[in-house]
């Protein structure tokens, strides 16, 4: 009788595991990214396909046509919705105009988790797996403003952002770079309203190179003095530093940035970006994976990092011209971890 018994709770535990493992093989994720060509979101889709085989879950993914495209966007939480996805990973072209969508979404039991760029209010998702894009920023700013030392005070900065969304992510890191340079910000959350007489102005890039080399081009025609060129992101440094090149004054101004991206740091190694502060796209897209997989297991949702409202992947900041005070690694070891 032991025997039968012991026999019994065995076959019982196997069959509660294949049924377990079974559910879990039909579970779905979804993968919502602002493009798909930008390298960034490109890393981002592998981290969360390499993190979805492993745990057995059924990907699917989506882009936007273009960086701001939110109503292609929309239409993907919709599809994700209707084909019985357990939840969705998103990096939102617009955080604020996704949340109606969102809502709905988590209203339906998904676990909806923004990427790299927080929702408005970012508890209008689940939870937040991102950069600390602020501080993204003040990095690269305290830097440029040690590269300069006494030169800050008569600095002509140009200040590349994403859109005249001003979504999350693109606000974080302007103001963020401008607290670290030593310029007081008015309203945190808006672009624009620094009122201080070095920054020579603002323009939208759109996140690509082609954006870049066009807004450098309009804010030099305002003052050919610049000396300091903030960006969004690495590929719109990239046409900046084109602009100033085709001018021939690439040697006179200093450019800095955020990704960290493999080919922005192989810039940073060839001084076309003097520093940038490196994200973990792929961190943060198989830590999401992950978070659903333990939703889909256990209803458990995934918790902030201490003393923030997001769960923070890291930064660093990455330049072959180190200054005392401010931690950062070289290009050479930028490159042996970029986008991991």
């Amino acid at each position: 009788m032991k025997a039968l018994t012991i026999a019994s709770c065995v076959g019982a535990l196997v069959a509660g595991m294949a049924v377990s493992n079974a559910a879990l093989a039909q579970t779905k994720a979804c993968l919502i990214t602002k493009t798909e060509t930008n390298p960034f979101f490109v890393k981002m889709k592998e981290g969360a396909a390499a993190a979805a085989t492993k745990s057995g879950i059924t990907l699917q993914t989506f882009a936007g046509k273009l960086d701001g495209d939110v109503e292609t966007q929309v239409a993907a939480v919709e599809t994700c919705i209707a084909s019985g996805a357990k939840g969705i990973l998103i990096t939102p072209s617009d955080s604020r105009a996704l949340v109606p969508v969102v809502a709905k979404a988590r209203q339906a039991g998904l676990l909806v988790i923004a990427l790299d760029t927080p929702l408005e209010p970012a508890s209008a998702s689940d939870a937040v797996f991102a950069t600390d894009n602020f501080k993204a920023g003040e990095l690269i700013g305290k830097w440029a403003a040690a590269k300069l030392g006494d030169k800050t005070k008569t600095a002509k900065i140009a200040m590349l952002d994403l859109s005249a969304q001003q979504v999350s992510v693109d606000y974080l890191r302007d103001q963020g770079f401008l607290k670290g340079f030593g310029i007081d910000i008015k309203d945190p959350k808006k672009i624009g309203d620094e009122g201080d007489a070095r920054v020579v102005g603002h323009d939208v890039t759109a996140g690509n190179e082609e954006g870049g080399r066009k807004a450098l081009e309009n804010l030099i025609q305002r003052d050919p003095g610049i000396n300091v060129v903030y960006t969004i992101n690495e590929p719109a440094a990239a046409g900046a530093y084109e602009a100033l090149k085709s001018l021939g004054i690439q040697k006179n101004v200093t450019i800095v940035s955020v990704d960290g991206g493999c080919p922005g740091v192989r810039n940073v190694k060839q001084g076309v970006i003097g520093a940038t502060s490196m994200q973990f796209p792929l961190l943060m897209a198989a830590k999401g994976v992950e978070a659903i997989e333990i939703f889909a297991k256990s209803g458990q949702k995934p918790k902030a990092s201490d003393g923030l409202d997001f769960y923070d992947t890291g930064v660093e900041l990455i330049t072959d011209s180190p200054v005392p005070g401010i931690p950062s690694i070289s290009a050479d070891e930028g490159l042996k971890k970029c986008w991991g």
